[in-house]
């Protein structure tokens, strides 16, 4: 049991880990990338794979499928953006706000998430094949 317990927290703290990593990179290339591939496509892949890890960092294991998960919610997300909801509830004046919930919709964003996703299959399969009990 206490084999488990350690590797359980060896996990968590290594997907927290990689979390903070990512939400740094995120930060860094909001605040000075203002290019047209590393902001608007790799921050899409990075930032699916940074919920990835935050979700994973507390709740390691038991949640099946959850690039999926997390592929259908950055689609809701997208979707928000094509009904404009930053205009519709008034908050085009926030800048952080515009970047959180983004404002333009994107196929190409959404095929962005996808790769993140796909990404967030390698941990899982190493996750089931056993590495971690």
């Amino acid at each position: 049991m206490k084999d488990t317990e350690n590797a359980t927290a060896k996990l968590r703290l290594s997907f927290g880990i990689a979390a903070i990593l990512l939400l740094l990179a995120e930060v860094l290339i909001a605040l000075f990338v203002h290019d047209r591939f590393v902001r608007p496509y790799l921050g899409d892949v990075l930032v699916v794979i940074l919920l990835y890890c935050v979700i994973r960092a507390v709740k390691p294991k038991g949640i099946r499928r959850l690039p999926l998960y997390l592929l259908l919610f950055a689609v809701a997300v997208e979707a928000t953006q094509a009904v404009g909801l930053v205009r519709l509830l008034g908050l085009e004046s926030s800048r952080f706000l515009c970047t959180l919930m983004g404002t333009a919709f994107s196929w190409w964003d959404i095929l962005c998430y996808a790769a993140g996703c796909f990404v967030c299959l390698l941990p899982e399969w190493w996750l089931r094949k056993g590495a971690v009990r």
